[in-house]
């Protein structure tokens, strides 16, 4: 994780953006806003979270399934609601980067940490559904090196891939 954000801040010093594009706010409300989204972001987190998983366990439904599914859509959607204001307002590159570096984050950083702190056990069909992520990622990667965009096709492309992984969690 380390190295991934030394790589990520000298990149981005050697690519500064055009700091005239940029409407400030003064430095009290920036922060205000910064307090205020992140006490809505864990409260509505934690509120998802534990509520649904409330409702998955009283249908006996698995933890990985609680944690692929309900759990995944319930700590994503501070992320869905940043990335669609993002792309609405023309920031496609605050859009996709995100996402991608909010899942960079969760594997080597959240990921790393949890397992330092407390050993994760790693059941069988979890590898199974860390190749189905390292093969879409590599797909997503593929087709917007190719295209040099994400677009409304892959987008569906993305949200039907979603659905069939979340139907076959749910069946296996």
């Amino acid at each position: 994780m380390a190295a991934y954000l030394t790589v990520t801040v000298i990149s981005a010093i050697r690519n500064p953006i055009n700091v005239d594009d940029i409407h400030l706010l003064p430095m009290h409300t920036s922060l205000l806003y910064v307090v205020l989204g992140l006490a809505a972001i864990i409260v509505g987190g934690n509120l998802v979270v534990d509520n649904a998983c409330r409702i998955a366990a009283a249908f006996g439904l698995s933890e990985t399934l609680i944690g692929l599914t309900i759990v995944a859509i319930g700590t994503s959607l501070p992320e869905l609601v940043t990335s669609i204001t993002a792309s609405r307002k023309g920031e496609s590159g605050l859009a996709l980067g995100n996402v991608v570096g909010s899942n960079i984050f969760n594997i080597m950083f959240i990921l790393g940490m949890s397992s330092t702190l407390h050993p994760i056990a790693a059941e069988a069909v979890a590898f199974t559904d860390i190749l189905i992520l390292i093969t879409l990622t590599l797909i997503i990667y593929i087709f917007c090196k190719l295209r040099g965009q994400m677009g409304r096709l892959m987008g569906f492309a993305c949200a039907a891939a979603y659905i069939i992984y979340s139907i076959y969690i749910i069946l296996r």
